[in-house]
């Protein structure tokens, strides 16, 4: 199952140039990689990154990771959190999340 990063350019770029990184501003404060699944994605894009441009959206397969929790957040709702770096080996693609009209564009979601 695919799950979801938003970076900001130069977050995914420290991650392309590195091949790894501890994340965002927000995961180095809460000590793990904030993740969203194909049913919260949309919903955190609009919450934490609105009318914010040069988005990446980077897709990771959840199964395997041992390090990966699922834990409760918004309202209740399962969200997937990564207890250690992501690894430039763990995104299965990325693709731009364009802004259009204040909105983001997402690409199909597997």
């Amino acid at each position: 199952m695919l799950i979801y990063k938003i970076f900001r350019a130069h977050e995914w770029a420290q991650l392309q140039n590195e091949g790894h990184t501890k994340g965002a501003t927000i995961d180095l404060q809460d000590g793990y990689i904030h993740l969203s699944s194909h049913d919260t994605v949309v919903e955190t894009a609009a919450r934490h990154f609105q009318g914010e441009g040069d988005l990446m959206l980077i897709a990771i397969e959840a199964d395997g990771k041992d390090d990966l929790k699922w834990e409760a957040s918004r309202g209740g709702l399962l969200f997937p959190h990564l207890y250690r770096e992501m690894q430039m080996s763990d995104v299965v693609w990325a693709k731009p999340l364009p802004l259009t009209d204040g909105h983001h564009q997402f690409p199909a979601l597997a």
